[in-house]
């Protein structure tokens, strides 16, 4: 089986050619959704997160809160280095398991906003792209997760540009509204089934 890293910065649409490739019966990892579920079920990791950031961390619900989280460690490389430090591995032995449940497949993708820099890549065979105009990404990202674009161009400085991804990168899809995403994963999805 060949496992597959498909990254893209904020507002690429990674997520929107993800659902391409279920539609095509293939297993998707999502990284960003699996590390919720820990930060929320796990109390031996929400535990090491509240040690390291304190209780402002916490919500309502006695639980870690990914807002006040995200506001904390976003302007902050090195507090973003610490809770990537703790929350990654949690989610790489998830990931583990996941592929074991899945092996029966020909290819998996394990989508991630920072592949790259989480050093996930190492987990997978081959990586997949997803890149778009800087302009369309922060209109993308304002617009779906409420956020201001001094907000975007905040979480774009902490991940690798599109151009660093590509150069590491043996896929790209282009997803700029003018390209038809559609036939560039069917290119990939034929490629990645006929490999040996």
């Amino acid at each position: 089986m060949i496992k597959v890293g498909i990254t893209g910065g904020i507002g690429s649409g990674k997520t929107t050619v993800c659902k391409v490739f279920e539609l095509l019966g293939i297993p998707v990892f999502y990284s960003d959704e699996e590390s919720k579920q820990l930060l929320y079920n796990d109390l031996g990791l929400s535990g090491k997160i509240t040690k390291a950031f304190g209780n402002a961390v916490i919500g309502d619900l006695g639980k870690v809160d990914r807002k006040k989280l995200g506001i904390l460690v976003f302007n902050d490389k090195e507090k973003l280095q610490q809770l990537n430090a703790i929350l990654h591995p949690a989610v790489a032995i998830r990931f583990d398991e996941w592929v074991q449940q899945n092996s029966h497949h020909k290819y998996i993708l394990k989508e991630a906003a920072i592949l790259f820099e989480s050093g996930a890549n190492k987990q997978v065979d081959t990586v997949i792209t997803v890149t778009a105009p800087i302009a369309l990404k922060i209109k993308r990202a304002i617009h779906r997760d409420n956020l201001t674009s001094e907000q975007v161009e905040q979480r774009m400085k902490n991940q690798l540009s599109d151009e660093e991804k590509i150069k590491l990168s043996e896929f790209v899809i282009y997803n700029d509204e003018e390209q038809l995403i559609i036939p560039q994963v069917l290119k990939i999805h034929s490629l990645l089934t006929n490999k040996k």
